[in-house]
């Protein structure tokens, strides 16, 4: 197994989509930060909130991190790598973990230029808003923003943003089963996308439906978890792990309960 996640980790570091992929995260990042500094400023109008999301984490984490599953798995199925390991004799779930672990490590370098503009933001001292679209590493600029951060709190703020990135990888752990079932990358895309954006009109709307809002706080996609701040408590982050750590063993369990009895052709 160790075999096989370095050969997808060489090949991932060696991949010019994935680079172009960071690229675009990392531009994206500095976009959604720029945005978020002048609307205070009211050099930009409020109604531009909704582009603003469209630079944000959340959002481009949803459309970039489908797209490297796809690639990653669906990939690998096109090309028959995965048919001539299952040949050489690697078991099946050595290869689930193996394309588990090279999402999460890619999913970790496209959410790192978020991370690096978040911690240059609030090193400013200046404010930074975006309204009600603040979710994630945007969330934590704009909360966060326009206060001197003690030494204990800069710690503080590496652990929210390393919770923020283990709930990412849990929400696009979806993506491993519907890869290995689907084996297109387009309806990977396409239906992780989809699927993003009707968690995100349900979880909003669970505030009003005390059992929709506890369904969505036991899994990643509960707008909690993607909500916090300096003022979330250890407990919480914590307890956010555990969710997503659960979810993650989930989907790869359902990935290998289908697969081990799949026919490669």
């Amino acid at each position: 197994m160790l075999n096989l996640i370095r050969a997808d980790l060489f090949k991932l570091m060696k991949s010019q989509a994935v680079k172009v992929l960071i690229a675009i995260s990392a531009a994206s990042a500095m976009i959604s930060a720029v945005m978020a500094y002048l609307i205070p400023l009211g050099k930009i109008d409020t109604r531009m909130t909704g582009i603003e999301f469209m630079f944000s984490d959340m959002n481009m984490t949803c459309i970039l991190g489908a797209v490297i599953a796809g690639m990653i798995i669906c990939g690998d199925f096109e090309n028959k790598t995965i048919h001539n390991a299952i040949s050489s004799g690697s078991r099946r779930y050595a290869i689930i973990i193996s394309k588990a672990v090279a999402l999460a490590v890619a999913l970790m370098l496209l959410l790192l230029p978020y991370s690096i503009v978040t911690a240059a933001g609030l090193s400013t001292g200046y404010k930074f808003d975006v309204g009600s679209v603040g979710i994630g590493f945007l969330h934590v600029l704009t909360a966060e923003s326009g206060n001197v951060m003690e030494i204990a709190e800069i710690g503080k703020l590496a652990a929210i943003m390393l919770t923020l990135i283990i709930v990412y990888i849990a929400q696009l752990s979806l993506c491993v089963p519907l890869a290995f079932f689907l084996k297109k990358p387009v309806f990977v895309v396409a239906i992780y996308y989809g699927f993003s954006i009707l968690c995100a009109q349900l979880a909003g709307g669970s505030e009003s439906s005390s059992v929709l809002s506890r369904i969505f706080s036991l899994t990643p996609y509960g707008n909690k978890h993607a909500l916090m701040a300096l003022e979330t408590t250890a407990g919480d982050m914590a307890r956010t792990i555990g969710i997503s750590v659960i979810f993650i063993a989930f989907m790869l369990a359902v990935t290998f309960t289908a697969f081990r009895k799949s026919e490669i052709k």
